[in-house]
């Protein structure tokens, strides 16, 4: 890294406490009435989501005012600056709304394209995972690793689907169906953020969804990496913040029987 270990303490401080802020103001207004919007059919974005969002750019605006940041729901700031902060205020919108207990803040940061930094923050359960590239994933500063399930049949394993009933959601239930039949069982729970942070502390041992956003998977992506696991593509490619469109996540040893499954039942959905 061509900057000080010095400046990365600051910056890694920096996402802790804007992580826990944000964590403790949405905790806050969890079961109050708020305002609701949305983006889609089904995408909601609240008051709690801007006013979240507003109090992370706000901490690293102070700390590091040149810095590059892209957030949910302002979108891109551009600057000269090689380090470019991920930001998602609020992943679980909807689990959030209704009252649901399963929602994150999630925060990367990224250098000269690659991610150095994963914060997320679960306020509910007041569970901070954490990783600093080549320094190991944490979990409440205690070290987490994924898990050692070497078999699918063996395997617990979680998925998402997109807020849109359309053709990627029509083939994410043939693969959730054909999955399910090989494991012993696929979870649902609306965070993504949260979920690959579970493979990374040994809870799930693999993840898949489509259409996510690199604030949905960026600091998770990290966790999951340094606690030992495997994040790419549907075609093995290693997992880039721009490249989100297909994700799987999983501790490395039933990525490729996962990986098998998934595209065999591309190939026939997509009739191949």
């Amino acid at each position: 890294m061509m900057f000080s270990d010095n400046l990365l303490t600051t910056i890694f401080q920096t996402a802790l406490i804007a992580a826990q802020s944000a964590g403790q103001f949405i905790m806050e207004n969890v079961g109050k009435a708020i305002e609701i919007n949305y983006k889609g059919r089904a995408n909601a974005v609240t008051e709690i989501d801007r006013r979240s969002e507003e109090i992370i750019v706000s901490q690293i605006h102070d700390a590091f005012p040149n810095h590059r940041i892209i957030a949910e729901e302002c979108g891109e700031v551009q600057t000269n600056s090689e380090f470019r902060w991920i930001i998602d205020p609020l992943d679980g919108t909807t689990n959030f709304i209704h009252g649901y207990p399963c929602f994150s803040v999630s925060i990367a940061v990224e250098y000269q394209n690659e991610i150095i930094i994963g914060v997320v923050y679960n306020p509910v359960l007041d569970e901070l995972f954490t990783a600093i590239q080549n320094r190991g994933a944490f979990l409440n500063r205690k070290p987490i690793h994924v898990s050692k399930i070497s078999t699918l049949a063996d395997s617990l394993t979680a998925t998402g689907f997109p807020y849109e009933t359309d053709t990627i959601f029509e083939s994410n239930m043939e693969i959730f169906r054909a999955v399910y039949r090989k494991c012993q069982g696929v979870r649902r729970a609306g965070s993504a953020a949260l979920d690959v942070c579970y493979v990374a502390a040994g809870r799930f041992d693999g993840f898949w969804e489509f259409g996510l956003n690199p604030w949905d998977i960026s600091a998770g992506a990290l966790i999951v990496q340094e606690a030992g696991g495997i994040v790419g593509d549907f075609n093995g490619v290693k997992f880039k913040p721009d490249n989100v469109s297909q994700i799987i996540a999983t501790n490395g040893k039933i990525h490729a029987e996962l990986l098998k499954i998934i595209n065999q039942t591309l190939s026939v959905f997509n009739g191949e």
